[in-house]
């Protein structure tokens, strides 16, 4: 027993320095990164850091600003200083996309600014837990979201902000990178922001700690595609550009390709390892396999165990 204690000890230790460390990297990562403001369409910006990540949604007009998610928060007085560079309205409203730390890190310094944080139930749930998951390079944890940043007012389906000229809508998304997903939508503007349910970089990531799940991914693009006009335009969660529907249907295309590969190979017996030596999504490598922590390795067998792909230890190695 007292060999288990100590070893037990050992993993909290270990695991807390590396907590630490990651801590430390993600606050000191920051030095020099600067923010860019690109008009999309009608009111509506986009606040960008270099690699396209975490991108921002900014509706200006007299009635003030709103903003969709909020980046890091060491990232907070450059996204200030990016979005004076078009308005000097006031931040009035911010809705959080989903629970991710560059997403909603931000949150407590646009509320010490009087900023009015809105979210889905379900993501502010995960503001109250312990810690906050994230599923790159084989899922991590990070600390608790601080309490000052928690959204304040939550919705269950949806919920619209009547501001500068438009009806905007948030609402929630089916189960695709988590289960708190929020899409929003500015119709005068015909702009749709998509959380990180849609990005360009990448394989879709789907936290299936948080609730995300293929089907849902797949419901959530149908969706996404059939509200967009030839002239929507769309800011990917991640992503260097602001894009339309053709690119959201040629990665919902991607998907469908990948799932009915490994569907197949699933009728037929076909274990993981099998699976991935058949390589069902290298094709598409070269557009989306190349983002460091989120390649085809954690793609391929999250579709292959939400399909029904054996789930023996055996079969996982």
């Amino acid at each position: 027993m007292g060999k288990v204690k100590r070893s037990l000890s050992l993993l909290i230790i270990i695991c807390s320095l590396a907590f630490v460390s990651s801590s430390s990297f993600a606050q000191g990562s920051f030095a020099g990164v600067e923010l860019s403001i690109e008009h999309v369409q009608g009111n509506v910006y986009m606040v960008q850091r270099p690699g396209g990540g975490g991108n921002i949604g900014v509706q200006v007009g007299p009635d003030g600003v709103l903003l969709v998610d909020a980046l890091f928060a060491p990232l907070a007085d450059r996204l200030v200083a990016a979005i004076k560079e078009v308005t000097d309205e006031e931040i009035r409203f911010l809705i959080n996309t989903h629970i991710h730390g560059d997403h909603v890190g931000g949150n407590e310094n646009l509320a010490n600014l009087g900023v009015l944080i809105f979210a889905h139930d379900n993501t502010r749930t995960k503001f109250l837990e312990e810690s906050s998951h994230f599923p790159r390079q084989g899922g991590s944890f990070a600390p608790q979201q601080a309490a000052g940043g928690r959204p304040l007012i939550t919705y269950d389906s949806a919920i619209g902000f009547h501001l500068n000229g438009e009806e905007v809508r948030a609402f929630l998304a089916p189960p695709s990178h988590t289960d708190g997903d929020t899409f929003v939508y500015f119709p005068e503007s015909d702009v749709l922001h998509l959380g990180d349910v849609f990005r360009t970089t990448s394989y879709p990531i789907i936290d299936k700690f948080n609730g995300g799940t293929l089907r849902g991914t797949i419901a959530a693009l149908d969706l996404a595609i059939s509200m967009a006009g030839p002239d929507t335009k769309v800011i990917p969660g991640h992503g260097l550009e602001i894009v339309g529907r053709a690119e959201m249907q040629e990665f919902l295309d991607m998907i469908l390709d990948i799932r009915d590969q490994v569907y197949t190979m699933i009728r037929e017996g076909k274990h993981l390892d099998e699976v991935m030596a058949a390589a069902p999504a290298a094709i598409y490598d070269a557009e989306w396999g190349q983002e460091a922590g989120w390649t085809a390795i954690d793609f391929v067998p999250l579709v292959y165990y939400e399909l029904g792909g054996a789930g023996r230890l055996l079969d996982r190695q």
